[in-house]
């Protein structure tokens, strides 16, 4: 199996141009080196306030094209350059980066310790420090910072000469060690979207009174919903009408067909989002527990 490990990618990198031709397009190079430059100094801005970080371009290299760059970190005669500085934009671009082209139709499996996270993809293993994977979560929230980065993939894919854009440690390497096909480039060079920590979805749900609040309230019913029990506050004041109304009565065992507002929170560790509170903001019709039975049955 192939191991990456970032803790290598400090203070400089070898970008890797692929392509049939040993050479490449001034403004195709310019374009994208700016560009991943704007994304380390944004980078650096938010991980190291007090430090400013220039970026060189050292060297150039064949097999197709390669281009050397250092950071270069200095402190600002400020208050804030008390701080550590920690020299991780280069890794915080390695890592993003790669996590937003991993194909999507492969497995993929993260492991994550106290000291390093380890992405593995097929054949190849990424390990990734702990701090740059802190870092990354806090850059990545910067607008500025994703659409550099989308502005880098922009530019190598507007030159149909290069098939594919990567990373390694020395210019020499007879390979890349993380390269990006150019069928991933637009994945990147579109306007990167990172999702929102919190999210409400809607549904129209069969809920099963378990426990009624028959009053005006914000108080939580009980409901059975897809076999799980919920709590929701019912929060349509028609359906409260037309209960004191005495147009429908309760009880438990009844159900009701209504729309279901789910709020969701994001966990950071594996970006998947779990169901954390329910609403019931409308109902759209009252099913006494006798008619659900006739109901059933009628489809035995």
């Amino acid at each position: 199996m192939e191991v990456v490990n970032l803790r290598e990618f400090e203070e400089e990198f070898v970008l890797h141009f692929g392509g049939e031709r040993k050479k490449i397009n001034a403004y195709t190079l310019a374009s994208s080196l700016v560009s991943l430059a704007d994304a380390i100094k944004e980078a650096n801005s938010i991980i190291n306030p007090g430090y400013e970080v220039e970026v060189l371009v050292e060297a150039f290299g064949e097999g197709s094209f390669r281009a050397k760059v250092k950071t270069v970190y200095k402190g600002l005669k400020n208050l804030f350059n008390s701080n550590r500085l920690e020299a991780i934009a280069i890794g915080i671009i390695t890592s993003f980066i790669y996590q937003h082209t991993l194909a999507p139709d492969t497995d993929v499996k993260i492991i994550i310790d106290d000291s390093q996270v380890i992405i593995q993809q097929g054949d190849k293993q990424i390990i990734v420090p702990k701090s740059v994977y802190e870092a990354q979560k806090e850059v990545e929230k910067s607008e500025k910072f994703r659409k550099s980065v989308s502005k880098t993939f922009e530019a190598v894919e507007k030159d149909k000469n290069v098939t594919s854009f990567g990373f390694t440690k020395d210019i020499n390497d007879e390979a890349p060690d993380i390269l990006i096909p150019r069928s991933a480039f637009p994945l990147l060079s579109r306007p990167i979207e990172i999702d929102e920590p919190q999210r409400e979805v809607q549904e129209v749900a069969d809920l099963q009174i378990k426990r009624a609040i028959l009053e005006r309230t914000k108080r939580k019913w009980e409901f059975i919903w897809r076999g799980i029990k919920i709590s929701a506050p019912v929060l349509d004041d028609n359906f409260y009408n037309d209960f004191f109304a005495h147009k429908i009565t309760v009880a438990p065992g009844d159900s009701l067909e209504a729309v279901l507002k789910i709020y969701q929170s994001r966990d950071e560790e594996t970006g998947i989002y779990t169901n954390s509170r329910y609403e019931v903001i409308a109902v759209h019709k009252h099913i006494p527990r006798n008619m659900q039975s006739e109901l059933d049955a009628g489809y035995t």
